[in-house]
């Protein structure tokens, strides 16, 4: 399993009439979860879009609001990756407010595409080889 933390402040104009981050800017909050986890392997979603010709595409995004984020609070996003991926990659997104409890939570699903071809292929090994070092078992 591996699982990374990053923090972003919730701007102004992220946020609805009564101050609440916007429900729809979740996926958003989910997304730089997803980049900083990869980047912080090792591993760009840039470099693996330029260099090896692969995107990422959502499938599927599952989600649970359990209490607001409001304006200006330094919100936690903490992203797991449960399993190895093979032709698809699912990310668990924790969101945890500024006092630290856990306000929002979901799922991801993405698949791994050629850019050339628009066709589904596997993970990368690129990204397999970064990844390998966290699920082996002891």
């Amino acid at each position: 399993m591996y699982t990374h933390d990053c923090q972003k402040r919730v701007r102004y104009g992220e946020t609805d009439q009564m101050g609440y981050l916007y429900y729809g800017n979740y996926a958003q909050y989910y997304e730089i979860g997803r980049v900083e986890m990869m980047r912080a392997l090792g591993f760009s979603y840039k470099e693996m879009e330029e260099q090896l010709g692969v995107m990422m595409p959502v499938m599927a995004m599952e989600i649970r609001y359990l209490r607001p984020i409001f304006y200006d609070e330094l919100v936690t996003i903490k992203t797991t990756l449960k399993e190895l991926p093979d032709r698809e990659i699912s990310f668990w997104v924790e969101i945890f407010n500024e006092a630290g409890k856990l306000a929002n939570g979901g799922k991801v699903k993405l698949c791994f595409v050629d850019i050339k071809s628009k066709k589904r292929v596997p993970a990368p090994e690129h990204l397999l080889e970064k990844l390998h070092p966290y699920f082996e078992t002891v």
